[in-house]
């Protein structure tokens, strides 16, 4: 197949805190262990807004055009490279490069698009179950028959979360900002879903739960919800914190922590080595893609903006409200 030499991709201009723009630079060539995809649409995520503040910045040898991950049809294909090949569509995990027309992904990060998913809803796939099945699973070990909650059910991570812990048989909660948002996230499976504008998600998750409180939370707002947290976790209960968008630096009661026998955890995604991206993308594609063949999970699209509109997707991320994934397409 014949590939331009230039492609449109999204670049911030000044190099940090400024708008996105279009721009043209090089078609890359896919390396040892890479494919070269073309986008058909690219995941925005929260990760990205930061990567714009200076505070996300790639990791070493990924490009520095925003975008964490893409779906698209494999148009060349890298020495080494087995399994893959011209014409596949494919959903790929990525360190960056996502904002353009053409995108490198490596072995370890590639999956095939799941049945019954679109190509085009395809690219807010991998990012959100990564991120949820290494943390719930692999960092706060949940268990059959444990509950669970996720904050933030109507985002990305949300709804890829409540649907693939109610598929598994677990029973879920969530918060949500709006009415509208909360009956989103119980159509997707979650058990009670809590408007933390008018409720206490501790009160509720502890009358629920028979005052037991949940298993396991997955958190990304941080802040006055760390302590809070705490307070809903059952008696041996893990929390994961993957982001903090109302704060890193809390004030903890560790008393609580240790008397209840409580665990504690934060982690990233992009900067893992491709060992450990590999692990969790043989996990989903054994765990997590038979539920997306057997209709129990679908991708959760918002809406798809043009390549073009990056900023103006931003800028509706940051308004938080949307349901599900913000694409853009090339």
């Amino acid at each position: 197949m014949t590939l331009p030499k230039t492609m449109t991709a999204i670049a911030i201009e000044g190099g940090k805190g400024g708008p996105l723009v279009p721009t043209e630079i090089a078609v890359p060539t896919p390396g040892p262990g890479q494919i070269l995809m073309k986008v058909k649409t690219g995941g925005v995520n929260r990760a990205d807004l930061l990567q714009v503040l200076g505070n996300h910045p790639p990791p070493p040898g990924a490009p520095s055009t925003p975008g964490l991950e893409a779906a698209g049809t494999v148009v060349a294909i890298g020495p080494g490279m087995s399994g893959w090949k011209e014409g596949d569509e494919v959903c790929a995990l990525l360190g960056g490069g996502g904002y353009a027309e053409y995108a490198i992904a490596t072995e370890a990060c590639v999956l095939p698009v799941p049945k019954g998913v679109s190509l085009l809803d395809a690219g807010g796939v991998p990012e959100v179950y990564f991120t949820v099945w290494s943390n719930v699973f692999d960092v706060a070990r949940l268990q059959p028959g444990e509950t669970f909650l996720v904050h933030g059910g109507s985002s990305g991570i949300g709804t890829a979360a409540i649907q693939l812990m109610t598929a598994r048989g677990h029973r879920v909660f969530t918060t949500a900002g709006s009415d509208e948002k909360c009956a989103a996230c119980v159509k997707l499976g979650a058990a009670r879903a809590i408007n933390y504008r008018t409720e206490d998600f501790v009160e509720i998750v502890k009358a629920e739960t028979n005052g037991k409180g949940v298993d396991v939370i997955l958190d990304m707002v941080g802040g006055e919800y760390v302590m809070r947290n705490v307070n809903s976790l059952a008696r041996a209960g893990r929390m994961v914190n993957i982001a903090y968008m109302k704060g890193a630096k809390v004030e903890v009661d560790f008393r609580i922590v240790q008397n209840r026998l409580l665990s504690m955890s934060a982690t990233g995604l992009r900067g893992r080595p491709e060992s450990e991206k590999g692990k969790i993308r043989d996990a989903l594609r054994r765990e997590v893609w038979p539920l997306f063949d057997a209709g129990k999970l679908h991708a959760v699209t918002d809406r798809v903006m043009p390549l073009a509109k990056a900023q103006a997707a931003h800028d509706l991320m940051r308004e938080s409200s949307h349901i599900g994934k913000i694409l853009l397409a090339p």
